[in-house]
């Protein structure tokens, strides 16, 4: 694959400057390292909160959760962070959240589920679950959930339990890993990629599962699901040069296969994680843009394919 022609200068500067704080090679390191660097790095891209917003910390049980506000809000968002069920947290993707609930004019909670390997799954999904039901109950109006990465993952899973019991206004999901075969498509295509290798995923997922991967279960892929009647609304956003990307395009066809509404959309020229390069690469911000568009549809219940 050559990168060279797919990547501009701009996501390459993004590229170099990502691997400056977390090198490619992390995955060798011991969790709590990872941990240390990857909030580091996250911190060293922190563009702070826009005008307007504030942000609470709170928590359902033994579960973190940060709300962020910028006036009345009759939808809330539901936000799961990424960093493959192993780093991440509040922090983050706290300036990320910030700006979602302003620029989409809807409350963001964010969660801050238990991480892998000292929680196994289905330790994250009982979180976001369960951080999904207080917000349901808590909140009222609409409800939209969202997540990156790993918390895309979640937020799916959360929607194909919820059937019967909740509903959603719509679902967000940003460079989602949603269980696809690792071994064609996008997976050995962008085996490579810049950002997230194959090898990287095979690591996180022996993090996640202290067997190996359960099969058939939706709670942990939510592509091995048999039934995809019953979803909320769905825009999927996926990186071109990312292992994941069919993962994005293979949930849509399930979706419109079962008779439901999903939209993907594969950003051209994008990696795993852009979200970060918001604010300096010109195909991240009008990417994230049209995740602000998205949820602004979803929230106003105004479907636009």
């Amino acid at each position: 694959m050559d990168y060279n022609t797919l990547i501009d200068a701009e996501t390459w500067a993004f590229i170099r400057g990502t691997e400056d704080h977390y090198p490619p090679d992390m995955i060798s390191a011991d969790v709590a390292t990872q941990r240390e660097i990857y909030n580091r790095m996250c911190r060293a891209f922190f563009t702070g909160y826009p005008e307007g917003v504030t942000a609470r910390d709170d928590r359902v049980g033994t579960i973190p959760l940060r709300i962020y506000e910028c006036g009345s809000h009759g939808v809330t968002l539901i936000y799961f962070h990424g960093g493959g069920f192993v780093v991440g947290g509040l922090d983050s993707h706290d300036d990320v959240c910030a700006e979602i609930c302003v620029r989409s004019g809807v409350r963001v909670v964010s969660v801050d589920y238990r991480l892998c390997p000292e929680h196994p799954h289905p330790a994250a999904f009982q979180d976001a679950r369960d951080a999904t039901q207080y917000v349901a109950l808590t909140w009222a109006g609409s409800h939209i959930l969202a997540g990156d990465s790993a918390g895309g993952n979640l937020a799916a899973a959360v929607a194909h339990a919820s059937r019967g019991t909740l509903h959603f206004s719509g679902q967000v999901l940003i460079y989602p890993g949603l269980g696809g075969d690792m071994m064609r498509g996008s997976y050995r295509d962008h085996a490579q990629a810049p950002m997230l290798t194959l090898d990287d995923l095979k690591f996180y997922q022996s993090m996640r599962f202290d067997r190996a991967m359960p099969q058939n279960d939706p709670t942990a892929t939510p592509l091995a699901d048999k039934d995809f009647t019953g979803l909320p609304p769905t825009v999927i956003f996926s990186a071109e040069c990312d292992p994941l990307a069919d993962d994005g395009r293979d949930y849509r066809d399930a979706i419109l296969a079962a008779g439901g509404q999903a939209v993907w959309i594969n950003e051209t020229g994008l990696v795993h994680g852009y979200l970060r390069a918001r604010h300096s690469v010109q195909r991240a911000r009008a990417s994230f843009d049209r995740i602000v568009a998205a949820t602004k549809m979803l929230a106003t219940g105004e479907w636009r394919e």
